[in-house]
């Protein structure tokens, strides 16, 4: 039984990053992947069903990242939260947000293909429905601050899906437009100022559990 040649992975990766990032996966050519990683097409359909396949495989795994990410904040029992853990779950601060904007950073390149280039692919919509799983993490912690009467804005859903696509596009546009990591760190301290999500459903301290 021959032995799979593990040798081509990467460089068909790298080629097929390279050829995304320029030309967007529908204007991509499958072609000039191979002949630039030195492969044929015939290795590529070993590894994968398609060029769609392929795309995926790039992008996977910062997909699957921000998955955790919003996932994390969103499986938990809100019920159990102190008053203060309610209250400053909604500050927002470099050192909050910092360790997102460094993983973006450190795979910035895939994070460009999945929000900028993915038309075509499974992962067309990435933008939209990331905004919806954050939508439905935010509206768990409103919800539970209205229960308690900390929060004392009327927000609607509606309005939460508005205001976090333009806080979704204000994360992405550093990595669309390339910025260095220390423009980066400026961007995040200055949309933590922007983005006064206290303010926005009106939060108030309560008269317990703050220590």
């Amino acid at each position: 039984m021959s032995v799979p040649d593990k040798s081509i992975d990467p460089r068909l990766l790298a080629s097929a990053k390279a050829e995304f990032l320029d030309k967007g996966f529908i204007k991509a050519e499958l072609k000039t992947i191979c002949e630039n990683a030195g492969i044929t097409t015939g290795a590529v359909y070993k590894r994968y069903k398609s060029k769609e396949d392929l795309f995926c495989s790039v992008v996977d795994d910062i997909a699957e990242h921000l998955d955790l990410f919003v996932k994390k904040r969103s499986d938990i029992d809100f019920s159990a939260l102190s008053d203060k853990e309610i209250y400053d779950s909604w500050q927002m601060t470099y050192d909050s947000m910092c360790p997102l904007f460094r993983l973006l950073y450190e795979n910035r390149q895939t994070f460009a293909l999945l929000i900028d280039k993915a038309a075509g692919t499974r992962y067309e919509s990435f933008n939209h429905d990331f905004v919806n799983k954050m939508s439905y993490a935010y509206e768990q912690y409103y919800a539970e601050a209205k229960k308690r009467s900390l929060a004392h804005a009327e927000v609607t859903r509606e309005e939460f899906h508005v205001l976090l696509s333009a806080f979704w596009t204000c994360i992405c546009e550093p990595f669309v437009h390339e910025m260095s990591w220390e423009q980066i760190e400026e961007h995040c301290r200055i949309i933590c100022r922007f983005f006064n999500w206290q303010e926005v459903i009106m939060l108030k301290k309560g008269d317990e559990n703050f220590v």
